[in-house]
C-alpha cells in the first residue's frame, strides 16, 4: 500500500528468541494507529503470505515492511508501522542490521530476558514443537525438563551479549527503548505506555483482554535438570548473574 503522502513512522522490534515479542506485538496492535506485522524474515509468518519476498534484497524487504506493508481492514488511519526480527534471522541476512541503521526515522524496540530463561524456553519449544500457548490449551501438561550443555550455554550467552552490543553500536541511544520480559509480565500496561510514548503515539487505555500465556511457570532450578552443575561452572564469570534469579 504505497501512498503519496508521508509514509507511517517505522519501528522494528529486535530480540533474542523467546523474549515476549509476540505478546508485545499483540499489545501494540491494540492501538488503532499501529500495525506491527510479525517476523519479516520468517517464511512461515502468516502476516506475510508472499514467501517470495525473502528472495529480495535487504533494502527491498524493508520497503515491503514500511512502504508496502499488508493492509488491515480494521485500521484506516495507520501512523506507525513495524515488524520484528529475532537475532538468529540476522545470520542469514548479515547486512540487514546496517540496512536498518540507514532507514529514515526508524525507532528500535528491544526486548530483553535473562538469557538462561530464553535458552531454556527455546529448547523446550523445539522439543515440543509448541511455540505459542493459547487459552484453548487444556491438557495442563507442563513442558519437558531440559538439560543444557556448558558449550550451548556459553554460545547462547555470548550471542546475546554481542547482539545487544551490536544494536547499541548501530543506533543512537535516543532511538532505542528497552523492555524487560519480567516487567512486561508484571506490568504490561506501564510497558505499553512507555513504548507508545517512545513512538510518539497518544497513550490509550489498555483493554486488559490480552494475557501473556506462559508455557512454563516453574523456576529455572526446577526446569533445567543440571541447573546446579551449570551454576557452579559459571559462578566465577560474567554469566553468574543469570543463575542468581531462579524465577521462571
Amino acid at each position: 500500500m504505497l501512498k503519496s503522502e508521508r509514509s507511517p513512522e517505522p519501528f522494528v522490534i529486535l530480540a533474542m528468541p523467546r523474549t515476549g515479542t509476540h505478546y508485545l506485538e499483540e499489545l501494540l496492535n491494540e492501538h488503532p494507529s499501529v500495525v506491527s506485522n510479525g517476523e519479516l524474515l520468517n517464511e512461515f509468518d502468516p502476516n506475510w503470505p508472499d514467501k517470495a519476498r525473502l528472495l529480495r534484497s535487504d533494502c527491498e524487504l524493508l520497503e515491503r515492511a514500511y512502504l508496502r506493508y499488508p493492509a488491515r481492514s480494521d485500521k484506516n488511519d495507520v501512523t506507525h508501522v513495524g515488524c520484528k526480527i529475532n537475532e538468529p534471522q540476522f545470520h542469514h541476512r548479515p547486512g540487514m542490521m546496517a540496512e536498518l541503521a540507514g532507514w529514515p526515522r526508524l525507532k528500535i524496540v528491544v526486548c530483553r530476558r535473562n538469557p538462561l530463561e530464553s535458552l531454556r524456553s527455546l529448547v523446550q519449544a523445539r522439543q515440543t514443537g509448541e511455540w505459542l500457548k493459547y487459552d484453548s490449551d487444556s491438557d495442563g501438561k507442563p513442558p519437558p525438563l531440559v538439560s543444557l550443555s556448558l558449550n550451548t550455554c556459553e554460545t547462547y550467552f555470548k550471542a546475546t551479549a554481542e547482539f545487544h552490543d551490536r544494536i547499541r553500536q548501530s543506533f543512537a541511544s535516543s532511538n532505542i527503548v528497552e523492555l524487560e520480559y519480567e516487567r512486561l509480565v508484571r506490568e504490561p500496561r506501564l510497558c505499553l505506555e512507555r513504548v507508545w510514548e517512545f513512538l510518539g503515539l497518544p497513550v490509550r487505555p489498555v483493554s486488559g483482554r490480552l494475557k501473556l500465556q506462559r508455557q512454563e511457570v516453574r523456576p529455572l532450578d526446577q526446569t533445567v535438570e543440571n541447573f546446579d552443575q551449570l551454576r557452579r561452572e559459571f559462578k566465577e564469570g560474567p554469566y553468574a548473574k543469570y543463575f542468581e534469579a531462579v524465577d521462571a
